[in-house]
């Protein structure tokens, strides 16, 4: 079916008019994004050349969508909004909180009975404000949304850091925390600092062993885990042209891991090809029609340097397989490179475990290709040498491939069929191992490999490559294995050469699918009634954070001074945490736990001043916030990156903590530390980090005449009795300082 159909027809018959007004105010050619951009701006936003990097601007999106765990704070705070309806179509997808353990069909089980607290909780609140429901097993969020509501030339945000997925269909789309969807669902303008422009120009075309994925995994090399940060990266050239709808989706979804705001690709035949194949050939022929406004203006292809902050070229005739890691996504390998890599740094070379899935690369052309290999080294005598683990994207593809043979080609070679969900990829993993000391490694098409990420053992060593690589390196169950030039010896002592993958980026006999799991909201929600048990351990109704009190912050003391990368997984782990992601108390008892201490290198214990022990982080917080203290959090780089889950800026707030003050921030954790009311502060002068001490209490001065531009002054008190004093810088609006005084974005926007 096709959902929004009108809301769609609107957007297309408005878009020429609009582009029209947009270059004659704007007086050049347009790339891709700005297009879509500036024919977004909020009602009322005054059309002006926006400086990049720079300004903030209104932009009014055509949808929502939410995944079950983030959308559980999400909706509770719709619920504090005063809404009786949302403003734009909008979704709740069920795909976080299903582990994968045994198989689909008992993980399920599992999941829908354990969960059946949060999936009624979601399910009503769907139905009370008009939101579609995808059920438990109709597939991970960013597939199910690329399949029925990514559109040319659309504007999306979700809760989701890989929420632009969608940009494989020429949609831009946005990871944003709950604050902001609630923003959207409640019909007010949503905020963005107009991002930078990153050209990526894409020549030639793939071929053998070579994938989609492979150009975010170089390009990760390129610009490591914070280069794309307030910037879109916009993909452009004839080497666009060559890769499928859903390979385009695989790259702009690990732009995520780059710090880009989002990604986006041009429209043309292979967009129209899916969205026809998923049944949308209306929405396909309606975007042909005004085809050349879903593409970049042709002076900007031809002269990108005059329109783009930066232009990176990738020859994809050139291009080879690469693999990333371990522990960060940007540690990129050539693959002719990566085994004497393996051997040189000591990483584990027995490959232990490779799994294919996760929102990047589980389409019906993924599981195509990767099954071309396993079926080839079947047919040779090879079966998998190390665990493998499959998770389709959807249920649709699921259904489809089964039909088509793929689901029986992994599993006659040992591989095991999750649920249609994000299990591994998101720490929702129940590994079983013999010894979780050793370290090990495993191979995944993922899109992320921080310590502890996808079995919460720090020990695994996670590589990430594309589903071809994982399929043959599972299958060799040998890291340094190079499947272009070695060759692996069956059970009769014959050496094998794997086949080159082939595969279809579309399934020949069409899609096809009994139950896609969707379920509409019902007509009138006014009668729907959402009850929260107050004695529940997974839900916990909302009470507004308090309002500033006109004060500076006068001797906070120092929580922890956190030592190298602290993502978000970092500071609201993931995995078996997942089941609080409804309950801030419950869940804020994981706040920083991950966070390694600059003066002990130890997780999970910083210097209680009163008894002179080393403590739980929140317990520490806790014990301050109950005597009325607050306290401050000091870190270094790119602080926040990874997901868009906004506990980990809720969590501090609700324990007390006053501000977060870093060398810099990873985009989307900015904006959710600013919705909840936090100080996100950036050091002056990046040395100063290295003067904050153990038992120091931190000041924060010149709120009272906060203003934006202008800095706040930070004094360090010593516990010798002396002081350090320096600036620290921000980013904040008037509109944003609004939210810090109301106490948080909720609060203003209720006022």
């Amino acid at each position: 079916m096709i959902f929004d159909v009108e809301m769609i027809r609107k957007v297309y018959s408005e878009l020429p008019q609009k582009l029209e007004k947009i270059r004659s105010v704007l007086s050049r050619p347009l790339t891709l994004t700005e297009k879509i951009l500036y024919a977004h701006l909020a009602a009322g936003e005054n059309l002006k050349s926006f400086e990049r990097a720079t300004d903030y601007v209104n932009f009014d999106p055509d949808r929502v969508a939410m995944q079950d765990a983030t959308a559980q704070m999400a909706l509770l705070q719709l619920m504090n909004s005063g809404r009786q309806k949302v403003a734009v179509p909008s979704t709740v997808h069920c795909d976080h909180l299903i582990q994968a353990h045994v198989d689909a069909k008992s993980d399920l089980n599992t999941a829908t009975i354990s969960n059946r607290e949060v999936y009624d909780f979601l399910t009503d609140v769907s139905n009370k404000f008009g939101i579609g429901f995808w059920k438990p097993g109709a597939g991970i969020i960013h597939q199910v949304v690329l399949e029925n509501y990514a559109f040319p030339g659309g504007m999306m945000i979700g809760t989701d850091s890989h929420t632009p997925n969608a940009g494989g269909l020429g949609m831009i789309a946005i990871g944003v925390g709950g604050a902001d969807a609630v923003d959207v669902m409640a019909g007010m303008p949503w905020e963005l600092k107009m991002p930078k422009l990153i050209g990526v120009k894409l020549t030639g075309r793939m071929s053998g062993w070579t994938s989609p994925k492979d150009v975010i995994l170089k390009l990760a090399g390129i610009l490591t885990v914070k280069g794309g940060t307030n910037a879109v990266i916009e993909y452009f050239g004839e080497g666009t042209a060559t890769i499928s709808a859903t390979g385009k989706g695989t790259i702009c979804n690990m732009g995520a891991e780059v710090g880009a705001t989002t990604s986006i690709f041009p429209f043309d035949e292979k967009s129209a090809a899916y969205l026809s194949a998923t049944g949308r050939s209306e929405i396909a022929e309606l975007a042909t029609a005004i085809i050349g406004h879903l593409q970049p203006d042709p002076e900007v292809v031809a002269n990108p340097e005059k329109y783009y902050d930066r232009v990176i070229e990738i020859n994809l005739d050139e291009l080879e397989p690469y693999v990333n890691g371990p522990f960060t996504p940007d540690l990129a390998w050539p693959l002719s490179e990566f085994a004497a890599k393996v051997k040189e740094n000591g990483y584990p070379q027995k490959l232990e475990a490779g799994l294919i899935g996760s929102c990047t690369n589980s389409s019906y052309e993924d599981l195509t290709r990767a099954a071309s290999i396993v079926a080839g080294a079947r047919r040779d005598g090879l079966k998998a040498a190390a665990r493998f683990i499959i998770n389709p994207g959807s249920e649709l593809v699921r259904y489809t491939a089964e039909r088509d043979g793929l689901i029986e080609e992994f599993e006659a070679v040992g591989g095991v069929i999750m649920a249609n969900a994000c299990g591994p990829c998101i720490g929702q993993w129940k590994r079983e191992t013999d010894d979780p000391t050793r370290p090990n490694s495993i191979i995944t098409s993922f899109n992320r490999n921080f310590a502890k990420r996808n079995d919460g053992n720090p020990n695994t060593h996670a590589f990430v490559a594309s589903p071809e690589i994982v399929a043959a390196l599972t299958i060799a169950g040998d890291l340094c294995f190079n499947p272009l030039k070695d060759g692996l010896k069956n059970e009769q002592g014959v050496e094998i050469c794997l086949q080159e993958p082939s595969g279809y980026e579309l399934p020949a006999k069409g899609f096809e699918v009994k139950d896609a799991g969707y379920i509409a909201p019902v007509e009138d929600g006014s009668k729907v009634s959402v009850k929260i048990d107050p004695e529940s351990k997974r839900l916990q109704e909302l009470k507004p954070f308090p309002a500033w009190d006109g004060k500076d912050y006068v001797q906070q003391p120092l929580l922890i001074k956190v030592k190298g990368k602290c993502t978000t997984d970092h500071i609201s782990m993931a995995g078996p945490w997942l089941r609080f992601r409804g309950h801030l108390d419950n869940i804020s008892d994981n706040m920083l736990i991950g966070a390694v201490n600059t003066f002990n290198d130890a997780t999970n214990a910083v210097l209680d001043p009163a008894s002179g022990e080393y403590i739980a982080v929140p317990a520490l917080a806790r014990k301050y916030k109950a005597k009325g203290i607050g306290s401050v959090v000091v870190a270094e780089e790119n602080y926040g990156e990874g997901s868009s889950r906004e506990h980990a800026a809720m969590e501090p707030r609700f324990l007390n903590v006053k501000a977060i003050l870093v060398k810099s921030f990873a985009r989307i954790h900015e904006t959710n530390l600013k919705k909840q009311g936090m100080l996100a502060l950036t050091f002056a002068d990046k040395a100063d980090y290295d003067k904050v001490r153990e038992n120091d209490t931190i000041s924060i001065l010149g709120l009272t005449e906060f203003a934006p531009g202008k800095n706040l002054t930070i004094v360090l008190h010593h516990i010798d009795g002396t002081s350090e004093q320096f600036e620290a810088v921000h980013t904040y609006n008037e509109q944003q300082i609004g939210w810090f005084r109301a106490g948080s974005a909720l609060n203003a926007m209720k006022k």
